[in-house]
């Protein structure tokens, strides 16, 4: 579907994209353009690039670029017509009325969750909710925690909710859509959620876009259940309490196993814990925390299955700008049972008292050995040296490396050799992936050509192809010059040939040229693609020389015979009279 011409260049105008990224990204000011932690990848060496003067950005590390609809898109997991309408409501500006069958699906999923939540939280207080209700006083949650979390109960048996919301006006297929009820093997549906206490999990924006369940009793599946994926749902990409814990003045954020853990902490005034949805914790949410926290405070249980998953996030956060701590409970095995033991106070000075990863990862290896054994010596300090050649700064190898020498009674000159050896050979490892990785980078490696237009022979064409959409884009008179001598036909990249063909079709229109136009009509990479170039010619002022270089480059990449043949006799004139002139 498309949005009107003048509709877009308003908001183009109106959309500050400095400001639009900074409230995700923490951005510095580098002369014409602004720099910042890349929002989509892991990077500690800021490589992602915000351009305020056309409006784009792009990241080095990942590839990732495009205008302000792209960048919401991406950040919200949104689809082309929400982003237009969240940045419409940004700016202050009447809503495009456009139908959108994926965004109407989207809003109907929305707006059913928000009618569930409250037939749960309803439901929580009638008599067939009074064990679901004993089963939270019994964790010790006081109504207003309850309320605060929007808590609620799936009635028994399996078709209450569904019934319910049906009488609301949903249909089968939004139910179906939504996650609400599932197919059944004889055709019919049935209620995913039922006898089971419900925790709603809300979005950054104050939607409910899914739901938790916990078993009341000892039989009826897992004893927890979550939404799967749904069009308004990812549930690699969103966090339990997120939404209330970004609102906390505190930027030490706590990672919890599960939602009672994370409920209990907030209880308790703890209001930066979050928790993943039912699955391991992932890249996405360590990248999404990062966007907010400044400290990751991880909180596993003591178990093998919680310090396994410590492990993990200790792997996954690796690369993130945050400092990450361990939390150790002693005294009982969670920290919603340490707080019922000992208060509030106590679990702060836990808190306050953790280990970051370093100490962790240390006092891991050296569990591991008999350090009053030579060979328990030998293997705790293999380890140790591994974990102290990783991503710490100079004075953190120098302190630790003096902790290992001495519960190794090993002389720190001794410890400090092996060190450098180890971070010596990890450099050379590096300069070779950094070599290889600089050789993938360069100009050439980013133009694709097909092989029937001549493959790595054609790259030259390419390029010109490329450089002649930037100087169009970056200057639109321009534009004029290169339609009076090629056709989207003459061009090899089909990218570049979708993006020329839509550059004339709005010049024959009349229309606005930027990049925000051009976002909805084209694939993601290709906008993609099409930052990168901006970003590579950011301080290049194109002039009419060097579009008639790129233009005579594409023009003599066609061989004369076949060019000719497929000439008017206007342009074998025109065509003739220029190889003339070069001759000159």
């Amino acid at each position: 579907m498309a949005i009107s011409s003048d509709y877009m260049q308003e908001l183009s105008q109106r959309t500050d994209i400095v400001e639009l990224v900074s409230g995700y990204v923490q951005l510095r000011r580098r002369g014409r353009t602004y720099t910042g932690l890349c929002p989509f990848h892991s990077e500690k060496t800021p490589s992602f690039v915000v351009y305020p003067e056309n409006s784009s950005f792009y990241c080095f590390g990942c590839g990732v670029g495009g205008d302000a609809i792209t960048f919401v898109r991406k950040i919200n997991n949104l689809d082309y017509i929400e982003a237009v309408k969240l940045l419409a409501s940004r700016a202050g500006m009447p809503l495009p009325d456009e139908r959108d069958d994926a965004g109407q699906i989207k809003r109907r999923i929305l707006a059913m969750n928000k009618d569930a939540a409250r037939f749960f939280a309803a439901q929580l207080n009638t008599e067939e909710g009074r064990a679901a209700r004993g089963y939270l006083r019994g964790r010790a949650l006081s109504d207003a925690t309850i309320r605060h979390f929007g808590l609620g109960y799936a009635p028994g048996g399996f078709h209450a909710t569904g019934d319910y919301l049906k009488k609301l006006g949903y249909t089968e297929e939004e139910l179906l859509a939504g996650g609400i009820v599932k197919r059944s093997q004889r055709g019919g549906t049935y209620d995913f959620f039922h006898d089971r206490v419900i925790f709603p999990i809300i979005d950054l924006r104050g939607n409910v876009i899914a739901f938790g369940g916990r078993r009341m009793g000892e039989e009826g599946g897992p004893k927890y259940l979550n939404s799967g994926d749904t069009p308004v749902f990812k549930k690699s990409r969103n966090m339990f309490a997120l939404n209330f814990a970004k609102k906390s003045q505190s930027k030490r954020y706590i990672l919890c196993e599960g939602y009672m853990d994370a409920i209990a902490l907030h209880q308790a005034g703890f209001d930066t814990a979050v928790a993943p949805l039912g699955t391991a914790f992932t890249p996405e949410q360590a990248k999404l925390l990062s966007n907010y926290a400044e400290e990751l405070v991880l909180s596993y249980d003591s178990d093998e299955a919680g310090q396994k998953a410590t492990r993990r996030a200790i792997g996954l956060l690796a690369n993130e700008s945050m400092k990450v701590s361990i939390l150790t409970v002693q005294g009982a095995k969670d920290p919603d049972e340490f707080i019922k033991k000992y208060g509030a106070e106590r679990f702060q000075m836990l808190l306050d008292g953790c280990s970051n990863a370093i100490e962790y990862a240390l006092s891991r290896a050296k569990a591991k050995y008999d350090l009053t054994k030579p060979d328990g010596q030998v293997g705790y300090l293999r380890d140790a040296i591994e974990i102290l050649s990783g991503r710490l700064t100079p004075t953190e190898r120098d302190v630790y490396a003096g902790r290992v020498a001495e519960e190794t009674n090993v002389e720190k000159k001794a410890v400090q050799t092996q060190l450098d050896a180890r971070l010596r050979a990890k450099g050379r490892k590096a300069a070779k992936e950094r070599e290889k990785a600089l050789l993938e980078e360069g100009a050439a490696s980013q133009i694709k050509v097909p092989y029937t237009q001549g493959g790595q022979k054609a790259l030259g064409v390419a390029f010109a192809e490329q450089q002649l959409m930037a100087a169009a884009l970056k200057d639109p008179k321009l534009l004029e010059k290169i339609a009076g001598r090629v056709t989207p036909g003459q061009f090899i990249t089909p990218e570049m040939a979708q993006v020329y063909e839509l550059l004339l079709r709005r010049r024959q229109a009349g229309e606005y040229i930027d990049l925000t136009q051009l976002s909805g009509e084209l694939p993601e990479k290709t906008v993609s693609l099409l930052s990168r170039i901006l970003a590579q010619n950011y301080d290049v002022g194109f002039t009419e020389r060097d579009v008639e270089m790129y233009l005579s480059r594409i023009e003599d990449s066609v061989p004369r015979s076949v060019g000719a043949a497929e000439m008017s006799g206007e342009e074998l004139e025109s065509y003739l009279r220029r190889l003339r002139d070069q001759r000159r």
